[in-house]
């Protein structure tokens, strides 16, 4: 398990707000600050230079950095807005000062912005006052974070996503409840233990260098990251890793948060399998066959390669439904599926186009002897009978083969030339295969 990468800088025009006389900032999602007005520069102070490009959370003391990691960064991404959040603001000495935050969602050209106003609140409620001055208790305990296992307990316990506190090194200073239950792991059996100990193999050493880098830079990392549970299962995890840092920007803690979202990229990949596979053989559908197809191709224009396609006609099958009945049928183009997917290597595609019509994408063969072969070889295992229960079927093939050769030619044109060369093994008494001219 690590942290995810920010978003990336809009580089559209953002607007300036000096005319407006209250604190206004704008930030992208992982808080790198855009833009700031004069009145927010003269309450925080220094120059807007500075400023820029650095994270937003050093505008606040502990408290309200940990306020905004745990409630407020996950209501602006739920509802798009906050309102009348009551935090405080460093100001150019380092005494806190309260104030009302709101900020909203935009987008612009596919890139989100967040603008943040700020209201400096002076007089205050006593429940008000009471509430700063816990939050004030809450930063000193802070200071002592590492040392205070219950505190981060109090602070952390209601949340449902995974929560992991690091040291500079990435040791594990605590977690809490959720973050046990998503991993497996008990507070005892970690505490102490590097994060890698969540490692999964699904990402190399450079996607976990470029993650450090990112963390390095900016102090904040959201992205998705497969990792490995304790039973040694694994799962997707959306992650936001923050650094704490002391006021001379050095890392003293790493903040993890990590919601579990496999089920919901399971859904997806469902999605994408059924959109791009055949339903009743799993086989690569049309589509998928021409996206592979013009990849190919694309890559004959860099490299000298061969291309071939064999369109496949079934012969006999309509036979088998009528005399075996249709779920026999079924049983034959899936062994049909499993059969050709035995010939071939892992570079080349077997699809159904539909029907009892299938394609053999081949990828650079050597010559058209080796695609005579393999066409002969199809030919034989389609003949081989089929046993199913108490039924045999019989079928076979008739095979089109057709050569990419000129290179302005499009995947539709290659699959037509091939389908047309499968017409004439039909007309030659089936059972055959013919180039195509």
């Amino acid at each position: 398990m690590i942290l995810s990468a920010p978003s990336k800088s809009a580089d559209a025009p953002i607007p300036s707000f000096d005319q407006i006389p209250c604190p206004i900032l704008v930030t992208d999602s992982a808080g790198v600050v855009q833009s700031l007005n004069q009145d927010l520069l003269l309450l925080i102070g220094s120059d807007k230079e500075r400023w820029l490009t650095k994270s937003m959370e050093l505008m606040f003391p502990m408290a309200s950095r940990i306020f905004l990691h745990t409630h407020v960064w996950p209501m602006i991404f739920r509802d798009g807005q906050v309102r009348e959040i009551r935090l405080q603001l460093l100001d150019s000495g380092g005494n806190s000062l309260p104030v009302f935050v709101n900020c909203q969602k935009t987008s612009q050209e596919g890139i989100d912005r967040f603008t943040w106003v700020l209201f400096v609140t002076i007089e205050r409620s006593r429940f008000e006052q009471a509430l700063l001055e816990s939050r004030q208790r809450t930063e000193n305990i802070s200071t002592a974070l590492t040392k205070s296992e219950a505190f981060i307990r109090g602070v952390f316990e209601a949340t449902s996503e995974g929560i992991m506190v690091t040291d500079s090194d990435a040791t594990i200073i605590s977690v809490n409840p959720a973050f046990a239950k998503l991993t497996g792991y008990s507070q005892e059996e970690v505490i102490g233990q590097n994060a890698r100990i969540l490692k999964s193999d699904r990402h190399d050493a450079d996607f976990f260098l470029a993650t450090f880098e990112i963390l390095q830079k900016n102090k904040i990392w959201n992205g998705e990251v497969w990792s490995q549970r304790k039973d040694g299962s694994i799962f997707l995890g959306q992650l936001s890793i923050s650094a704490i840092c002391d006021q001379n920007d050095v890392v003293l803690q790493y903040v993890v948060l990590c919601s579990d979202i496999t089920e919901r990229w399971d859904r997806e990949q469902l999605i994408h399998q059924m959109a791009l596979h055949d339903g009743l053989t799993g086989l690569p559908n049309r589509t998928l066959l021409m996206e592979r197809l013009g990849q190919i191709i694309a890559k004959s224009q860099r490299d000298s390669r061969q291309i071939a396609l064999m369109f496949l006609d079934l012969d006999g099958f309509k036979k088998v439904n009528d005399t075996l009945g249709h779920s026999i049928g079924d049983e034959v183009l899936k062994t049909v599926a499993t059969r050709l997917s035995s010939l071939l290597r892992n570079t080349d595609t077997v699809a159904r186009l539909g029907g009892d019509e299938f394609v053999l994408l081949l990828d650079n063969p050597e010559n058209s002897e080796a695609m005579a072969q393999i066409g002969a070889r199809v030919i034989s295992i389609m003949n081989e009978p089929m046993q199913f229960d108490n039924a045999e079927a019989h079928i076979g093939v008739s095979i089109g083969i057709a050569v990419f050769k000129d290179r302005t030619s499009s995947p539709e044109a290659l699959l037509k030339r091939a389908d047309e060369a499968m017409y004439a093994a039909k007309a030659a008494g089936k059972n055959v295969y013919r180039f195509a001219e």
